[in-house]
């Protein structure tokens, strides 16, 4: 019997102490490829991803993976897509506190400042996550690339879901139940960035993935990427702590520490987390200083990442001054939405 042409990955991941290897960036590039075209059987689909999760993934098998995940992406290059300024994937969910960066995202688009974002309904119940905010605020997620475009060309702000994106890696994405570990996959879908936007922002929760994502940024060739240490591990800043962010910008890496937006004690938990909040704060017909630093603070990052402010201070006086004077009907999210 010959040997399957995807054994070799196996092998080269787990042969033990003294003959394991990690991949080289071609290799990954080939495994992930084989992986989404379905020339591996399962039994070899949990080996590699268990072996990598173990191993835990380099920079170059990472850049490997989102490099053949993204040529995956059918009509990528052929969509007359405006220039989006910011790719933003959101799939982990919030536990704690709402999806305040989804605000952050849309104050930029009514701004007029093209942002396109890509993430997951989720399987955890015990997380909230963006369509499920999105259909609050009454925003329809776009169901291909294509509409995804047309939406950002007439209002600066799309959402396709993962099983519209990619469908294979939505069902990759989907074994984290089934085999009990994150996998590769969670963080080569933060990397995608479909519509080739000039910049991107990703959320991390463990600080291991931090120098993980910069670098696999640098080996993709992306310029312009921000990686942030988010709520709950979106990209989101937590304006009761310090925000670790890790940029590549103009291909230069960069590290800062943005500190806290408050003094004292931390805000506590949302025992509510009703999504009909969100509109009510854009309105103004809610206020919370909680949300609305985080919108402000996150927006803040977003605006050092496509290039509109040079350092904290600035981004923070730019994205305040964006949303005091945002345009409350642009969002059209009804009235009796909350209350």
């Amino acid at each position: 019997m010959n040997e399957h042409p995807f054994a070799g990955f196996i092998r080269a991941l787990g042969k033990g102490p003294q003959g394991s290897r990690a991949l080289t960036f071609d290799e990954s590039r080939t495994a992930m490829r084989m992986i989404l075209a379905g020339e591996v059987l399962p039994v070899q689909l949990g080996a590699f991803l268990t072996l990598m999760r173990v191993k835990i993934e380099t920079p170059a098998e990472t850049a490997g993976l989102a490099a053949a995940a993204r040529a995956s992406l059918q009509g990528r290059d052929e969509i007359d897509a405006p220039a989006v300024r910011l790719d933003w994937s959101a799939y982990a969910g919030k536990r704690r506190q709402l999806p305040w960066f989804l605000l952050a995202a849309l104050l930029l688009a009514a701004h007029g400042l093209p942002m396109f974002m890509h993430g997951t309904e989720g399987y955890d119940p015990e997380r909230t996550f963006v369509p499920q905010a999105l259909r609050a605020l009454g925003i329809a997620p776009s169901r291909s690339l294509a509409a995804a475009a047309e939406r950002i060309r007439r209002r600066h702000f799309a959402f396709v879901e993962l099983r519209d994106l990619q469908p294979q890696l939505h069902e990759l994405l989907q074994l984290k139940p089934l085999i009990g570990l994150r996998s590769p996959v969670h963080t080569v879908i933060r990397m995608l960035n479909p519509l080739h936007a000039a910049a991107s922002i990703q959320g991390v929760f463990h600080p291991h993935y931090h120098v993980l994502h910069q670098e696999a940024a640098r080996l993709l060739g992306d310029a312009r990427c921000a990686i942030v240490k988010g709520d709950g591990g979106e990209s989101e800043r937590n304006p009761d702590l310090p925000c670790r962010v890790k940029w590549m910008l103009d291909g230069v890496a960069r590290d800062e520490e943005w500190p806290p937006m408050f003094d004292g004690a931390r805000h506590p938990r949302d025992a509510t987390m009703d999504v009909r909040r969100l509109a009510a704060v854009w309105r103004g017909d809610l206020r919370d200083s909680y949300a609305e630093a985080a919108v402000t603070g996150t927006a803040a990052i977003a605006l050092v990442a496509i290039g509109e402010a040079q350092d904290v201070a600035e981004a923070q006086r730019l994205a305040q001054r964006l949303w005091d004077r945002r345009p409350i009907a642009w969002l059209g999210a009804p009235k009796e939405a909350f209350g």
